[in-house]
């Protein structure tokens, strides 16, 4: 099959072997993407992010300004030694991290709701009540 990938030789078989390998057992370190759905409930907007695998001790909201911050990290380890000490027969390491960002300019900042259950992160974000244009009078003089 075609290689879409610039300057790399679709021939190489030992590329296609490694791509192969990696495809059925994949890295599991580095960032993994957080799918986000987000609803306009007409008062309020409804955030839930998925984040299987994330303790609630792991996952960081902050706000700086009008940008409401969602970070998480994760990380695993697993040994299995041998009854000799210091051969390892199979040591494994996981980390994962993912970090969002959202513009809350139209949001209620002060009475934002958040909870996290079954690997789902919900964000009440109440929205700011719409201001009405003030109506003056001048008077001439």
């Amino acid at each position: 099959m075609f290689d879409l990938i610039p300057f790399e030789r679709s021939d190489d078989w030992m590329n296609q072997f490694f791509r192969a390998f990696q495809s059925n057992f994949p890295v599991k370190t580095g960032s993994v993407p957080c799918v986000t759905d987000i609803r306009d409930e007409g008062d309020h907007y409804e955030l839930e992010a998925e984040m299987p695998g994330y303790k609630k001790e792991e996952i960081h909201l902050s706000i700086d300004g009008d940008c409401l911050t969602l970070q998480a990290a994760h990380e695993e380890k697993q040994e299995q030694q041998s009854e000799k000490r210091g051969t390892y027969l199979r040591r494994e390491r996981r980390t994962a991290s993912v970090s969002r960002s959202f513009d809350v300019s139209g949001i209620d900042t002060s009475a934002i709701k958040a909870r996290y259950e079954d690997g789902i992160l919900k964000l009440t974000l109440p929205k700011k009540a719409a201001q009405q244009p003030v109506t003056k009078r001048i008077s001439i003089q």
